[in-house]
């Protein structure tokens, strides 16, 4: 069979889109890691057709497959810049809104380019022109102070799971936000968004926009099944699941004994085999029942399959213990309420412009390896907080910034003895972080115990969907 033929074959296969996509959303996933370490990487279309198993060094390549990376776009599309397998989904399907909104202000240009609603997921992209480098960030990074619906500061609830992705280009920047829809219900199929950036790598401008937002009717697969873990006073209740044109959205309860645990469910695996992955969840209803604490909860998920009769749910149980005291005394011990494990502070001392604390564990465990005990200490760095007293009730539990010119989260570690698991912990009292005016019985110590034990992995468990699923 000579190329001309072997190509005329190739013709003929038909590429099936969802596939595609699914295959292509896997090799991202699995680069997840990768990605947040660097800067978004383009993906070219070797690259892509390494991920579908297509062969392009002898010069073949689908014909069909290139008019369903052209429609999407993937070649050159601006969801592709951003790795996002339900944009370029939505946009083969003609499901995003075009935008053309842009605004100048103290020299720095900013222009809307499209959304799209999908499910769970707000997505906005635009440009910012290159003046935007005038401003405090390095070259290359870009930051915005935005608010939405008008809201002000960190309690606007489109703010939770907020990401913000950064792609340099020639006169500029492109950015997408990506965003949980915060609320209950959607009103309407078709509302209006108010946007408004404040600063712009510290260049204040307010930039104004309203945004068109929509979405059509979802489908919805009723499903109320549920699971208990007695033993870690857990209980998850699978409510239905909700498609979408290019993503679903799984929405479910969980009733906890411990009111700031996070439980959550990570993936789910088909009768088929296929994973789907979800995202953050929105947070759509918080209760208080009989001493128990029931969160409803809705989360980005792949499309779900027509042809799927179960699906079987892996959960995830992080505990939540964090202990604080004021630092009026310079021994204390705050022990964990979860865990076999005590923080023993045995001296404070302010030098200076520096603040050492001395402390050890109690009830450590002495198998812990060499490697093991580094990553503890490494560890250490970030899990004890300082914060103005003043200010401790305005850190959001579910957004926990720690206040800004209040509070110092970072802190230069002394390992004393690892036998005795005994420590030191020096904080730059003037360095970027800070506490105005500081003084020792005016500052709260938070000691998170919980960030040294891993989430752990509760049993699967399978539901069956309703036949009319099919």
């Amino acid at each position: 069979m000579d190329n001309k033929e072997i190509k005329g074959a190739i013709d003929q296969i038909k590429v099936p889109k969802e596939k595609v996509f699914n295959a292509i959303d896997k090799g991202l996933q699995k680069s997840e890691q990768m990605r947040k370490m660097k800067k978004k990487v383009l993906v070219s279309s070797v690259a892509v057709a390494a991920l579908l198993g297509i062969t392009v060094a002898s010069g073949f390549f689908n014909p069909t497959m290139n008019k369903v990376l052209a429609k999407a776009p993937l070649i050159g599309g601006i969801f592709q810049e951003f790795d996002d397998s339900i944009g370029m989904e939505l946009a083969n399907q003609d499901a995003v809104t075009k935008l053309n909104q842009s605004l100048t202000k103290n020299g720095v240009t900013v222009k809307l380019t499209s959304t799209y609603f999908d499910g769970n997921v707000v997505s906005i992209t635009g440009f910012v022109d290159k003046s935007v480098e005038k401003g405090d960030n390095e070259i290359g990074e870009v930051s915005f102070d935005v608010n939405f619906e008008h809201n002000k500061g960190d309690n606007d609830p489109w703010l939770n799971g907020l990401s913000t992705d950064i792609k340099e280009v020639e006169q500029g920047y492109n950015f997408q936000w990506k965003m949980n829809y915060p609320y209950k219900t959607i009103k309407e199929d078709e509302f209006t968004l108010p946007i408004t950036i404040h600063y712009i790598n510290g260049i204040k401008g307010e930039w104004k926009f309203n945004i068109p937002i929509q979405q059509e009717k979802t489908s919805t697969i009723s499903i109320m099944k549920e699971k208990e873990y007695p033993e870690d006073d857990v209980q998850i209740r699978i409510k239905e699941i909700d498609n979408a044109k290019a993503s679903s959205a799984l929405i479910y309860e969980t009733i906890q004994k411990y009111k700031n645990d996070d439980i959550y469910i990570q993936k789910a695996v088909d009768d088929q085999g296929k994973v789907y992955r979800l995202g953050n969840g929105t947070s759509l209803e918080e209760t208080v029942q009989e001493d128990e604490y029931h969160s409803t909860l809705r989360s980005e998920m792949t499309k779900l399959n027509s042809d799927v009769s179960s699906l079987t749910f892996y959960p995830m149980h992080s505990v939540a213990d964090q202990k604080q005291k004021v630092l009026d005394e310079k021994t204390f011990t705050l022990n964990s309420e979860r865990f076999d494990l005590g923080f023993q502070v045995n001296d404070i001392t302010k030098k200076g412009k520096e603040l050492v604390i001395d402390y050890q564990f109690k009830g450590l465990s002495k198998k812990l390896s060499e490697h093991e005990l580094e990553v503890f200490e490494n560890n250490l760095q970030y899990n004890l907080l300082l914060v103005d007293k003043k200010y401790i009730d305005k850190i959001n539990p579910e957004n926990p910034v720690p206040p800004k010119n209040h509070s110092i989260s970072l802190n230069k570690v002394k390992t004393i003895n690892k036998k005795t698991a005994h420590f030191q912990s020096t904080f730059n009292l003037d360095g970027e972080e800070k506490i105005m005016d500081f003084k020792l019985e005016n500052t709260i110590l938070q000691f998170n115990f919980s960030s040294f034990f891993p989430a752990k992995e509760l049993q699967p468990f399978t539901v069956d969907l309703p036949v009319d699923n099919k």
